[in-house]
């Protein structure tokens, strides 16, 4: 008999291979399934990255073990990518690593930090992998509730003090997965100041600071005066560019945390594949072109979804950031039942709000990528039940 190690058996069931379980059985039963669910874009990625890749790969010297930190030439372009956005001047050499994805580097950053014992700080609801990467490092995650009334924020000061001795981490994610709300630099400030002063590691996952409407440009927590002391931040291509399947990201910042970062990623894996880091750097020097059309296509989405939930009566704020619609359950159900009646009479697949911890009950997550005309589909068939 196999016996998983206690790290194993301790992680909660991943949320969105539960979502999919459920809409792919409803598939297999014949019905038009709408996903709403998972956000995985669902445009093509650019012709300009596709050709680039192409040209790359047929480059023998790009089938070789690549450098575990990223190439020279995509730690490049991203530190300057990083001081065109945000005005954040950073040494490639030192303060910028290659990841195969955000999603790798956020799992593993704990790894390099986290001792049993000691606690990491993350948000409830949040992206699960805060939390799965701490309890893999054999460390203890600490909610901290995201609730309406503080602009789904964690309250700092509400934290133990006991609690604070014992971290070592600290997660923020602005614009935020799963509420889409977002964060400013007055709050920034309050999130470097507490790492600064309590000697926590600050991690801050900004995958989606280019999904962005109506104006709205999303700061960097680099740009705050001491973030460099005590702080790294996550940047993907996948939501931006189109490249979830890619596996490209970066993390920049405070040396000696990118250090350590880098010491975990030379024991594990043997770097991002170098043709996908020179399809990356297009990426990123075209962006400025790709992304006013990607956030056009978005915002009408959004307006169409946020419409048709207002007509059912939910209480819904159309987000500035992210391609999702986090809104507010009828107060008969759980999370999980609405989710379950959506898809059981409607055919339309959202998440629920508890999946992503359990500060996130009450609430169901929406997401915009889908085809506006299949958006439209789901709010007439919701509208009707």
């Amino acid at each position: 008999m196999v016996t998983y190690a206690s790290r194993i058996t301790s992680l909660p069931p991943y949320l969105f291979a539960e979502v999919d379980r459920a809409k792919q059985q409803k598939i297999r039963e014949g019905v038009d399934v709408v996903d709403l669910g998972v956000g995985d874009p669902d445009t093509p990625t650019p012709d300009y990255v596709i050709e680039s890749l192409c040209k790359a790969v047929r480059k023998p010297e790009t089938h070789q073990y690549p450098s575990y930190s990223g190439s020279n030439v995509f730690r490049d372009a991203a530190a300057q990518w990083c001081a065109e956005r945000f005005g954040v001047k950073l040494d490639p050499a030192t303060e910028v690593i290659t990841l195969i994805g955000s999603k790798e580097g956020i799992a593993h950053i704990p790894l390099a930090f986290v001792n049993p014992g000691d606690y990491t700080l993350c948000p409830n609801p949040a992206y699960p992998v805060y939390g799965i990467g701490t309890t893999l490092a054999d460390g203890t995650p600490y909610d901290m509730p995201l609730r309406a009334e503080n602009g789904f924020k964690p309250d700092l000061s509400a934290i133990p003090k006991e609690i604070v001795k014992k971290a070592k981490m600290l997660f923020v994610n602005y614009p935020n997965n799963p509420t889409a709300a977002i964060a400013d630099k007055q709050y920034y400030r309050e999130v470097v100041d507490f790492g600064r002063d309590n000697g926590i590691v600050v991690v801050s996952d900004n995958a989606y600071s280019e999904i962005a409407y109506d104006g709205y440009r999303a700061p960097s927590l680099l740009e705050i005066p001491g973030a460099m002391e005590c702080a790294v931040e996550f940047h993907s291509l996948s939501k931006t560019s189109n490249m979830t399947g890619w596996r490209i990201g970066f993390v920049a910042g405070n040396r000696d945390i990118v250090a350590g970062l880098g010491k975990v990623k030379m024991n594990v894996d043997s770097g991002a594949f170098l043709a996908v880091q020179l399809a990356g750097i297009e990426a990123l020097n075209r962006s400025k072109e790709f992304l006013p059309g990607l956030n056009r296509m978005y915002q009408a989405r959004r307006d169409a979804l946020c419409a048709g939930l207002k007509a059912m009566g939910l209480d819904v704020t159309p987000p500035k950031a992210t391609f999702y619609v986090w809104a507010p359950v009828p107060a008969k159900y759980t999370s999980i039942e609405y989710a379950k009646y959506l898809l059981d009479s409607a055919g339309v697949v959202g998440t629920p709000g508890v999946g992503f911890g359990k500060y996130g009950e009450g609430y169901i997550r929406f997401s915009l990528t889908s085809p506006i005309e299949r958006i439209r589909i789901a709010v007439e068939r919701m509208r009707h039940l």
